[in-house]
């Protein structure tokens, strides 16, 4: 399985953000809390996530979360149309995030990545 993504993505409301950067850790959104673990998606998956669930709702963040910090909390799902999506049976942690800023999208329409430095 080296062939997956080292990176996944979450998408967060203004709320989850703050409490992500005030306490350190985030729970999970009702959607993550009622199935028992936090949904994330892979670059590639992103926007039609964003677009699938998130349509209509402004003020949403993106957070880059490194995979490499997580064991057997972290499982590769099948879900929408078969794929494998990353599942995280755990708070995420700040520490895990590398990268995150308000969502952005560019000209295409496609979710514009965090980026460090």
């Amino acid at each position: 399985m080296s062939d997956l993504p080292t990176t996944a993505y979450k998408v967060l409301t203004a709320e989850q953000m703050a409490t992500l950067e005030r306490e350190g850790s985030f729970a999970g959104a009702p959607v993550d809390l009622a199935d028992g673990y936090i949904h994330m998606s892979t670059a590639a998956q992103l926007t039609e996530t964003v677009d699938k669930h998130f349509a209509g709702q402004s003020d949403l963040h993106v957070a880059a979360v490194d995979l490499g910090s997580f064991g057997g909390s972290l499982k590769w799902e099948e879900s929408r149309g078969g794929q494998l999506f990353p599942h995280l049976y755990e708070p995420l942690l700040l520490e895990t995030v590398i990268a995150y800023s308000p969502l952005r999208r560019d000209a295409d329409g496609t979710v514009r990545l965090p980026v460090t430095g």
